[in-house]
Parts: C-alpha cells; structure tokens; sequence
C-alpha cells in the first residue's frame, strides 16, 4: 500500500468525503459487514435458544426474578440482532451516495449491538447459573464476566489504539 493509501485509510471518518473517498469508505463499510458475518451467527443462536428456553419443563418453575432476568436477556439478544443486522439494511436499501453517513450509523448501531449483546450474555449468564449454583455462587460466576467484557471488547481496544497514537506507530 502507497504512503497516499496509508495516510488516506488512517483518516478520521468525519473527514472523509463521499465522492471523493468513495473507495475508502466502501471498504470500510466492507470490513464492517465482515465483522458482521462473523458475530451475526453466534448472535443469532443465542436468540434462538432463547426462543426455546420458555417451552423446556421447568421454566415454569422460575420466580419473578429469574423471569425477569430472563427477559433481559431475551430482550438484549433480539435488539443485538437488530442493530447488527442494520448496516446490511442499510447497506441494501440507504442512499448509495451517503457513504459516509451510512458507515458512521453502521458503525454505531454495531457498537449498540455489542453493548446489547454484553448485557444479554451475562443475563443469560445469570439465569442458567442461578439455576445450576443458586445466587451466591452466581455471583462468582457472573462478576468475571462482567469485568472480562468492557475491558476485553472496549477498554483493551481503546487502550492500543491511544498507545498507536501516542507512540505514532
């Protein structure tokens, strides 16, 4: 790749234009449905596992709390799907010449998906542990967890890419 190449694809998205980084910002917005197609699955049959747990013998069993906790994450999986289906309608059915809108909103729905996803994860997390353990060892459980996803997913990001920027690497 070119010094222009390089220079071009570490611009900020904000600066980019339509027309004349339409290269640009049609690969970025590839890369990021890739990303995409690689999560989506999983996502996806976190959902559909969801979808059957309420017909299993036994769930009728759950108090108000693990129905409640349930629902979160029923409802957390099903909006994680939503977003992170987005940029592909977006992709299919947005202005094609709104590049760089559809790419900032693509972008931002799949961070809610993610965020979504994190918070049906350890709800799942929740629910089956405090079937299997009871509560105070679910805790044990679940309090990892929910330390491992922000720091993992966004703080360890976050973190290399201010290091990028600070050693200008």
């Amino acid at each position: 790749m070119g010094d222009e190449a390089v220079r071009r694809s570490d611009r900020e998205l904000s600066s980019l234009d339509d027309h004349e980084d339409r290269e640009e910002l049609r690969q970025r917005y590839y890369g990021l449905l890739q990303e995409l197609r690689v999560v989506l699955p999983g996502v996806q049959v976190l959902l559909a596992f969801l979808f059957a747990v309420p017909f299993a013998p036994g769930f009728s069993e759950l108090d108000d709390l693990g129905r409640g906790i349930f629902g979160v994450a029923m409802l957390g999986s099903l909006l994680a799907v939503i977003c992170m289906l987005a940029p592909a309608a977006m992709h299919r059915f947005g202005d094609r010449t709104a590049r760089r809108a559809r790419l900032t909103w693509s972008i931002r729905l799949t961070m809610a998906g993610f965020v979504f996803l994190a918070i049906a994860l350890v709800a799942a997390l929740w629910s089956v542990a405090r079937h299997v353990y009871g509560t105070t060892t679910t805790w044990l459980v679940v309090i990892p967890v929910s330390v491992a996803i922000p720091v993992l997913w966004w703080l360890l990001p976050f973190g290399l890419a201010n290091r990028r920027d600070r050693d200008g690497s």
